[in-house]
């Protein structure tokens, strides 16, 4: 959230249970993806439960000015009608405070022609962009920066292909080189080390290219021509986190999650919380348009969470989950061991500092580190005044906390969760027994 806009707070009660059932907005990941490649797409493009942050609306609005025209039906369906090529836009494409619709457009405008010049708000602006302009620029692109940061300005270039390993793994960054890979000349390949969520080979795939993959590589062929869809996004699983981690917390909580995105590169969160003593079943699972759906059923443990360590790998997988995970480690037995998650530092805030910062706040002991935190278990929270420090997954995680802690918490800054999930506050008071 930019410094101008209007800080609100949140007051956050303790509750006594978790119990209900939720249906969450779109996956955001998802969302992104398909907004920006409808644009690129022939025909009208519909889209159901698209994702209502901020964030996603910035990839709609770019997919506009860039040529294609995008409709808000009454129901709630988004239509975009894509023309086949993306078109310079009259003025600057503003990509608010989203990473992903910078860094994935980045890909997507290399080898467009004509002049393109993204911007962002001010925590976008101080975000490293670098590692996304690296291998645009080996593939040919012409691509400034601003010491590393947005405004980024795109020339329109003929792209080669790239065989190009992620010296850190990056969805966003893969996306880009295979985004610039789909209008380049040969077959472009991202190797990684290790494997980062496949939303974007998915969905170009249910946008009918032809992506290949091997257990450490993906591969596209330029030259390809993408053709609209109808899809239903899922649910966001980056969203459930948080209401998943409020359910542990408490040994008699039941929640229920419909049209839940259970990707494999994405619910690894789930793998955590049986391993803190949670039980999760899943209902039932389908697959649409390659990504697999379903309907998820928690319970908290009768004997209260244990702890777990989350490094290497699994520290790549669950970044964003972490906050949410440390916020709750108090409560758990054993304590929550967070390393090799250094890319906590540069998100919409230093997230470990603000973490380590609130969990003080409320009495916690926690010990911080450059790439992450010891936070352990077996205390007890009190309300607090919490920093969100204008980040939507700071204000969220923190009030989850509030839910096992003494007193009213007030969250600072709480309408940054607006970023990513509106609805955060309204949904986590329906399921919060107190």
């Amino acid at each position: 959230m930019s410094s101008s806009a209007v800080q609100t707070e949140r007051i956050i009660s303790p509750a006594r249970n978790i119990l209900g059932s939720v249906k969450l907005p779109g996956d955001k990941s998802i969302s992104h993806r398909y907004a920006l490649l409808s644009a690129l797409a022939k025909g009208t493009t519909r889209l159901t439960n698209f994702s209502t942050g901020a964030d996603c609306a910035s990839s709609l609005a770019c997919s506009a000015a860039l040529g294609a025209t995008v409709k808000h039906l009454e129901d709630g369906t988004i239509e975009v009608t894509g023309t086949g090529e993306l078109r310079q836009p009259e003025g600057n494409l503003d990509c608010g405070n989203s990473g992903s619709t910078m860094r994935m457009l980045a890909g997507l405008l290399a080898p467009m022609p004509g002049t393109f010049t993204l911007i962002g708000d001010e925590s976008l602006s101080r975000r490293p962009m670098e590692r996304v302009r690296k291998p645009l620029m080996q593939m040919g692109a012409h691509i400034e920066l601003t010491d590393g940061h947005a405004p980024m300005t795109i020339r329109g270039a003929q792209l080669k292909s790239l065989d190009y390993t992620t010296p850190i793994p990056s969805a966003q960054v893969k996306s880009a080189v295979l985004f610039a890979g789909l209008n380049a000349e040969g077959t472009t390949t991202v190797r990684e080390a290790v494997r980062t969520r496949d939303h974007s080979e998915l969905a170009l795939r249910a946008f009918g290219a032809e992506v290949e993959r091997t257990m450490e590589s993906v591969s596209i062929e330029g030259g390809q021509k993408l053709s609209a869809i109808d899809a239903a996004v899922p649910g966001d699983i980056s969203s459930a986190a948080f209401f998943l981690c409020a359910a542990a917390l408490f040994p008699g909580s039941n929640l229920v999650f419909d049209s839940l995105g259970m990707n494999p590169t994405r619910a690894t969160l789930l793998d955590v919380l049986t391993a803190l003593g949670a039980h999760i079943g899943v209902l039932n699972l389908e697959e649409k348009h390659g990504e697999l759906v379903g309907t998820v059923q928690v319970n908290g443990p009768a004997e209260g969470m244990t702890g777990t360590t989350v490094s290497g790998a699994l520290a790549a997988q669950l970044i964003d989950e972490l906050p949410v995970l440390a916020a709750i480690g108090p409560y758990t037995k054993n304590g929550i061991r967070i390393r090799d998650a250094k890319e906590l530092r540069v998100k919409e805030s230093d997230r470990i500092a603000l973490v380590a910062q609130n969990l003080r706040a409320m009495g916690a002991e926690v010990t911080e580190f450059e790439d992450g935190l010891d936070v352990p278990g077996g205390q007890k929270l009190h309300a607090a005044e919490i920093d969100s420090g204008g980040d939507h997954r700071i204000a969220m995680a923190f009030s989850v906390a509030a839910l096992g802690a003494t007193g009213q918490t007030v969250i600072r800054g709480a309408e940054s969760a607006a970023i990513s999930f509106p609805e955060f506050f309204d949904l986590l008071d329906q399921i919060a027994e107190r």
